[in-house]
């Protein structure tokens, strides 16, 4: 087994075109999208490592926040975490896997959590 550490970014909310149906496709709807990275790990931390060792985590928040497209309508959410996932993939080659967790907020009754989990591996 190889060590991985596990970055972590949990309810961020965030405005996005996504939907299928016609009361969905023309405003933005409240997703609340959580992200999990495994990185691959240099070696050990020491009190003094440098941030290079590891990965900023708003590197996580910027690949659910900035970096989807404005104006553009994800039919799926599942779209919006694979973007996320490959925004990820792009920015540093030592990210092994992405877990993106998105709940789809405007269509909660009782407080429930409903939506998906994508998980991908680095190929």
């Amino acid at each position: 087994m190889e060590d991985r550490l596990q970055l972590e970014v949990h309810d961020i909310e965030v405005m996005v075109l996504t939907g299928i149906y016609s009361e969905e496709t023309h405003l933005p709807q409240p997703l609340r999208i959580s992200i999990t990275v495994d990185l691959d790990l240099p070696g050990r931390f020491a009190p003094e490592s440098p941030l290079s060792l590891s990965k900023n985590y708003l590197d996580l928040k910027h690949a659910a926040t900035r970096s989807l497209p404005d104006g553009v309508h994800f039919t799926l959410i599942e779209g919006v975490a694979d973007h996320i996932c490959e925004t990820l993939f792009l920015q540093d080659k030592r990210v092994a896997r992405v877990a993106v967790k998105i709940v789809k907020l405007a269509i909660s009754e009782g407080g429930e959590s409903i939506g998906i989990t994508l998980v991908r591996h680095r190929r």
